[in-house]
């Protein structure tokens, strides 16, 4: 058990590496306690971007905290997913303490902006904390990425030192993915990762104007594509654990999920999962063996991976499905989806970074919403799209309830998920009661 310092009780935690294979002893801890403990209904939340456990079980205790107050006769277990993800250090969390939403505002950096008036040098482009993270993320790769911080450093003037920065960064994203890697059928690698650096990099930073960021130059007038590079490299973490969330969901959750029916089989289990924690729980549904019907709701909180997983057609090639296509059935209840526009992460960079090298259009040609409209939106921005008969509400509607008994729902929870800065804007503002009785009510735990 991992009760110790959670909000909730019984709490279990179960722990997966980049290739899916889980803790063996925290996979026969749950097996075996799970009925002795009287769940009727197990909350199994997978985070998304987090550097470490500390952060993914402060989420889960702030998210979990309300349930019991809301749900006070339900005999519910909550499960806390742990898997290799990264988020760079400069992204505020609205709510988490300082020491545990690493802002890149850390002590060494403290000191060094308390000093800049007396002539201190500028804080690197990278702080240490975001280049430790950096180095978990892509192993065996300090060279490169010691080189990428250089450059973001020296930002050196002239299109040879972006293209540089360009081909390194390729070099970080150049393993094939693996089978669950495509949100849609289609393939291709995202035009951000081989096209013309200076390029992207400029729509990049066009973009991060766009959001009126305080770190953008632009503001001021003057564009520098320096700032879109350093987003070029945090949109290539995110390309890696989107693949590796896949690769854990499929891999992993989703047999384990089996073996969980199997030893439990009165246990009614409800997937929620946050950003590419999502994507993750989405894809468990394609790992699960055939014939468990445990599984009866899917929460998708910002889900960080393509409006269209799950669609029938695609909208723009009508011979292809979704990589997903279906695969709600595989829920004996309903997959719902809470999306807000002001989640900048997935409403402006998200559908930059995600087109692939069949898409020439550009911020120059036409607008992120273009984008979104056309291929490369996500989940967690305008929720699932080309599936017929998917539900439509806003957040009091779906509070109000009942959910739909089965299919997909989406639910617009922007009057809650709508703080946070720049280049994240709202992502990770979740941590809400009004979002834990949509988990509730889609489970239909009371």
């Amino acid at each position: 058990m991992a009760d110790a310092g959670m909000s909730v009780t019984p709490y279990w935690e179960l722990t997966f590496d980049a290739d899916g294979d889980v803790d063996r002893p925290e996979r026969d801890q749950l097996l075996a306690q799970v009925t002795d403990r009287g769940v009727r209904d197990l909350i199994v939340f997978a985070h998304g971007w987090n550097n470490d456990r500390t952060g993914a079980t402060a989420l889960y205790r702030g998210f979990f905290a309300p349930i019991p107050r809301l749900a006070p006769t339900a005999r519910i277990g909550y499960v806390g997913v742990i898997w290799p993800s990264m988020r760079f250090c400069d992204e505020p969390i609205p709510d988490f303490p300082r020491s545990v939403a690493a802002t890149g505002m850390g002590a060494d950096t403290d000191a060094a902006e308390a000093g800049a008036d007396a002539g201190a040098a500028p804080r690197p482009a990278l702080d240490k904390d975001t280049r430790r993270a950096l180095l978990e993320a892509f192993p065996g790769r300090a060279t490169v990425l010691d080189r990428l911080a250089q450059l973001l450093d020296e930002q050196p003037c002239g299109e040879e030192g972006l293209a540089e920065f360009g081909r390194l960064v390729r070099l970080l994203v150049e393993t094939p993915p693996a089978p669950a890697a495509n949100d849609t059928s289609q393939g291709g690698e995202p035009v951000a990762f081989h096209g013309d650096p200076t390029a992207v990099c400029e729509e990049f930073t066009e973009a991060m104007a766009g959001l009126n960021s305080p770190a953008s130059p632009a503001q001021f007038g003057i564009p520098n594509p320096w700032e879109g590079a350093k987003e070029l490299l945090r949109q290539a973490t995110y390309y890696t654990m989107k693949r590796r969330a896949g690769t854990v969901g499929e891999h992993g959750l989703g047999p384990l999920l089996g073996q969980l029916a199997h030893a439990a089989p009165d246990v009614r289990v409800h997937l929620v999962g946050h950003s590419f924690g999502g994507r993750l729980v989405a894809f468990a549904l394609r790992g699960l063996p055939g014939g468990v019907r445990a599984v009866k709701s899917v929460t998708l909180l910002q889900g960080a991976f393509s409006h269209y997983a799950f669609a029938e057609r695609l909208p723009h090639d009508g011979d292809e499905t979704g990589a997903l296509h279906g695969r709600q059935g595989r829920i004996d209840g309903p997959l719902v989806c809470c999306h807000s526009r002001f989640d900048a992460a997935l409403g402006t960079f998200y559908p930059l970074a995600s087109r692939t090298a069949g898409d020439d259009r550009s911020l120059s040609g036409s607008t992120v919403g273009d984008l979104l409209g056309a291929r490369w939106g996500a989940m967690g921005h305008d929720g699932v799209q080309a599936v017929p008969g998917t539900a439509a509400m806003d957040l009091a509607t779906a509070l109000r309830g009942p959910l739909p008994a089965s299919g997909c729902v989406n639910v617009d929870v922007a009057s809650v998920v709508r703080r946070g800065g720049p280049p994240a804007g709202a992502h990770s503002d979740i941590v809400h009661p009004e979002l834990a009785r949509v988990v509730l009510a889609a489970g239909r735990i009371t």
